[in-house]
């Protein structure tokens, strides 16, 4: 079962109606993790030793060797589905899962550190560098790629504690993934295709996505792809969140160089090294919507996917979804479904992420209403808490204000795990091995 707290969180509904709606949200998220399982979109691609893919066939018994290498939260079950098809030579694979295992005794799992990198990151990092450089022209490197894998490979031009300072006030100001990853490529040494120029070999990356619009450019930063971001970007960025004076002066030095033409600039797409580099993206937060809206009209709902692509203010979000919903109000029972990654500008020191925010802004816009809410990462982690996210329904609002929880002190600290947490309403998973973004689930 994918929810650990599954039984407490039916039961807080508090009527049949609500329990009933609660067990088809839990079924729907379920069904949505399941669509985008690590292991089955890689297995599913092979037949035989060819990747079947719909633009092109690529036969691995053409090659010499198989190496492979995986870098993100899916790194395990992807790597596991290609050794369970084809003989790998050598591999590393970093992830953020500590009880990740591979049965082949070729493949060394390395455990790094997200959201912020750490040493663990930096000597997987090290050791797909080895890898991608003892490897022969007519070998190929089968690069599994997900989301984490910006924190998970890390090998920093700057000491690792100014680059975790650096990425951790990007986090909390509200910048975008593709701002974040924009300011990790022009610090780092393998981000922005910089890890192609390290082989000779034929490098082939199957994807999965964790960014709006799948930019082969900012998954996991793009360690395959050419970067069309440069310094100056980067720079920008820090000055639009107003950063520049804050951030250590070694990340201030290392971009200035940059500018200057005494750092080369990430590989763009004329660079020679991208023409042995085949990219696929296999899987997306697409997918797993979609997996969630077939549940739903299986068990009885209208569907509809709003989009794939939300940004902007988590708080701010939930509360306009609500407004778009409930003006689309009818007899028939409705599930609106919804995907991509909000924002999060922290004001407080308290515990919570972007999907318990989500939920927090739609308690009292729901109040008495027949509507429930659910938002949930699909990685099983939500901000810094130790929830996937949060559901609420119209009965929450009144049950928070019995045990004298109200949602704007929570706000203001930054805190909405813990109010989810004393209603036992915070989504609890563990980490799922998996990362396609967010998705959010309305029921009426």
């Amino acid at each position: 079962m994918l929810f650990k707290n599954h039984d407490e969180l039916v039961l807080n509904g508090g009527t049949p109606l609500l329990q009933q709606k609660r067990r088809d949200v839990l079924e729907m998220l379920a069904a949505a993790v399941n669509a985008v399982d690590p292991y089955r979109v890689v297995h599913e691609l092979f037949e035989g030793s060819q990747l079947v893919f719909p633009s092109e066939i690529i036969d691995l018994s053409s090659f010499d060797h198989i190496y492979l290498v995986g870098l993100g939260k899916a790194s395990a079950g992807m790597a596991q589905a290609v050794c369970d098809v084809v003989q790998v030579i050598k591999g590393v694979i970093i992830t953020n899962d500590s009880s990740a295992t591979i049965t082949s005794d070729s493949i060394e799992v390395v455990v790094g550190g997200h959201p912020l990198p750490n040493t663990g990151s930096i000597s997987g990092a090290e050791k797909i560098l080895h890898l991608f450089r003892q490897c022969s022209e007519n070998d190929c490197v089968v690069v599994v790629i997900s989301g984490g894998g910006s924190s998970l490979f890390c090998k920093p031009r700057i000491p690792l504690s100014d680059f975790q300072t650096i990425v951790n006030l990007l986090l909390r100001s509200g910048a975008t993934i593709d701002e974040l990853n924009t300011i990790r490529k022009h610090l780092s040494l393998v981000k922005g295709g910089q890890l192609v120029q390290q082989t000779n070999a034929t490098v082939l990356s199957l994807i999965i996505s964790d960014v709006i619009n799948d930019p082969l450019s900012s998954i996991a930063s793009g360690p395959t792809s050419p970067d069309p971001t440069t310094f100056s970007d980067a720079k920008e960025i820090l000055h639009r969140y107003r950063l520049w004076e804050t951030i250590p002066g070694v990340v201030r030095n290392v971009l200035e160089k940059g500018l200057k033409g005494y750092l080369p600039e990430t590989p763009k797409q004329d660079d020679s090294a991208f023409e042995r580099v085949f990219n696929f993206i296999i899987a997306n937060n697409e997918h797993a919507c979609q997996g969630a809206l077939h549940k739903a009209r299986e068990i009885g709902y209208a569907g509809e996917l709003l989009t794939t692509s939300m940004t902007g203010e988590a708080r701010i979000l939930g509360k306009d979804m609500i407004s778009r919903v409930k003006q689309r109000l009818s007899e028939e029972k409705t599930a609106f479904i919804s995907g991509g990654e909000p924002t999060v500008t922290v004001l407080g020191d308290g515990i919570g992420g972007r999907n318990q925010e989500f939920v927090l802004g739609c308690v009292e816009e729901i109040a008495g209403s027949n509507i429930l809410v659910a938002s949930f990462a699909t990685d099983g982690i939500d901000g810094n808490s130790r929830a996937a996210g949060a559901l609420c329904d119209g009965l929450t609002f009144a049950r928070a204000l019995k045990k004298n929880l109200h949602p704007n002190y929570f706000f203001k600290q930054s805190n909405s795990f813990v109010f989810f947490d004393k209603l036992g309403d915070a989504l609890l998973t563990g980490v799922t091995g998996t990362n396609v973004m967010d998705i959010q689930i309305m029921l009426l």
